[in-house]
């Protein structure tokens, strides 16, 4: 049987609480490297005004699958053990989104240290410093990976950015330029989706702060 390989990206609906801005450039990457990619949104127990259920729909309707998790009450782990049989699959996010706690979860067991939230800055504290591949049954992995608070994609050229956004590449034919950034022009094809409603506008801010970032890093390798 053949082993797909998969990004699992942790999102926590609160404390700490959830970077979009961190999860877009992760699902862009994943898009370069051409990888699949889940998303799971853990501690919704936490998230008392339901928030998480608008970001649900945000990635939902782009076209990636999102499973909602609780790990204290063991919710969504069945859903997402079935959704990474069959794969070798990386669990990645902010430190203190729960990753160690949903792995213990799948195995009904704890085979891993589990973080602690500073109570200062609502932050979480990194208990994973390496990399580790546990086995669920036959042609099934995870591998826990340690936290991070940074997350750098300038291997992406700012003019490509837009082709790992997956709904935007449809529209960038209805760009009038050749070239076009999708940030000053007028006659842009994302611009008019996000009128239409096609694209979400949050999602685009994103995508310009994350272009943004990547065209200052480009300027200062030319200095």
């Amino acid at each position: 049987m053949q082993i797909l390989h998969g990004i699992v990206f942790v999102v926590s609906s609160k404390d700490p609480k959830p970077d979009l801005l961190m999860l877009d450039k992760q699902l862009a990457f994943a898009k370069y490297l051409q990888v699949n990619a889940l998303i799971v949104l853990n501690k919704t127990d936490l998230d008392l005004k339901k928030e998480f259920e608008n970001i649900k729909k945000i990635y939902e309707n782009i076209g990636y699958k999102v499973i909602k998790t609780d790990a204290k009450k063991k919710e969504g782990i069945e859903e997402l053990k079935k959704a990474l049989k069959n794969n070798i699959s990386a669990f990645s996010g902010n430190s203190g989104v729960g990753k160690s706690s949903l792995i213990n979860c799948i195995f009904d067991k704890s085979i891993t240290k589990e973080g602690e939230i500073s109570k200062k800055n609502k932050r979480g504290k990194n208990t994973t410093t390496a990399i580790k591949l546990y086995e669920i049954d036959k042609d099934t992995y995870i591998a826990d990976t340690p936290g991070f608070s940074t997350f750098s994609i300038e291997e992406i050229p700012s003019k490509d950015l837009a082709n790992y956004f997956q709904e935007f590449k449809s529209q960038i034919k209805n760009c009038e330029f050749i070239g076009c950034t999708h940030i000053k022009e007028e006659n842009c094809g994302i611009k008019k989706a996000i009128q239409d409603g096609k694209i979400d506008k949050s999602r685009y801010e994103r995508f310009c702060k994350i272009y943004q970032e990547l065209k200052n890093k480009e300027e200062r390798k030319k200095w």
